[in-house]
């Protein structure tokens, strides 16, 4: 027997021995935490990879912070967490944490460095930003600045709230049970933060961080993508039927949310920054480039 011959049988019995069979499931890798050598262990039923692991949640310690494609801080960021929203790691190495967020399953790569021991968060920042101050004064330094969205553990003690953060004016936070009931309010309070790819705070975001901002402060919980967003929300207006305030329009990779039966709220690149204008005008420049400037318009259910 030639060696060709001794190796292609050998080559057959392996094959034969680490053969799967079934149908194979194409997942979302935004929301599905798989990688070439590892993957979440709730997905070992599904997707084959050599190592699966069990995630272990952390809380975002930083104001904010990025989730990156990859674990260095050049890498494109695909979106962010939030001071005390949890990070679900599934890998830890070299500085940087790969596994998803909590609240969305969103996947990437954060800095390790600012993820701690997890909070059972009572608060939530509902206004614009927070100021953290280190005693409940608030002619005392300024020790943080957290964004809209940011989550607290703490405890209530006459106008502030005691964290292990410091002191919180408790004018700008709410129970997290707290449930806001206008989201086109909320974005408006936004009006002139900067448009930032990625991002979903009241210090930078896009057009879908920033429907997804609004949406959760009001108790509706929907994915971090535009696509995924339009999929989600199934809701549709019939065509001949006018829009009113709070009705999402998607776009080709954009989503806004209508202020009124005329106007849109949106964070976006070309006025660089979150604006309230007549959704005739967003239309008009993405006609030159699209066939179809609108894709779908869909309705909160009640």
């Amino acid at each position: 027997m030639s060696i060709g011959e001794n190796s292609g049988s050998q080559a057959d019995t392996e094959r034969s021995r680490f053969t799967l069979t079934g149908r194979s499931i194409a997942l979302d890798r935004r929301i599905n935490a798989i990688r070439g050598d590892l993957a979440d262990i709730a997905l070992a039923g599904r997707y084959f990879v050599p190592h699966y692991s069990c995630p272990q949640g952390f809380s975002v310690t930083a104001p904010r912070t990025a989730i990156r494609i990859k674990g260095d801080a050049a890498s494109t960021a695909v979106s962010e967490l939030l001071h005390g929203e949890t990070f679900q790691a599934i890998d830890i190495a070299g500085g940087w944490a790969w596994g998803y967020s909590a609240h969305d399953n969103y996947v990437g790569y954060v800095r390790a460095d600012q993820l701690g021991v997890p909070i059972m968060p009572t608060h939530s920042v509902t206004t614009r930003a927070a100021l953290v101050f280190a005693d409940a004064d608030i002619k005392s330094p300024e020790q943080l600045r957290l964004p809209m969205g940011s989550r607290l553990a703490g405890e209530v003690e006459g106008a502030f709230l005691k964290c292990a953060e410091g002191f919180v004016h408790l004018r700008h936070v709410s129970p997290v049970e707290t449930i806001q009931n206008d989201p086109v309010a909320i974005a408006q309070s936004l009006a002139g933060a900067p448009y930032l790819w990625g991002g979903r705070s009241s210090d930078g975001l896009d057009c879908s961080g920033l429907v997804q901002l609004c949406l959760s402060l009001c108790g509706i919980a929907v994915p971090r993508d535009t696509d995924q967003q339009m999929a989600a929300l199934d809701n549709e207006i019939a065509a001949d039927a006018p829009l009113q305030r709070g009705d999402i329009i998607f776009f080709p990779g954009h989503v806004g949310l209508m202020a009124d039966a005329d106007n849109l709220v949106h964070a976006n690149a070309f006025w660089m920054q979150v604006v309230t204008e007549p959704l005739a005008d967003v239309v008009a420049r993405l006609t030159a480039d699209h066939v179809q400037p609108v894709l779908a318009r869909r309705r909160i259910r009640q």
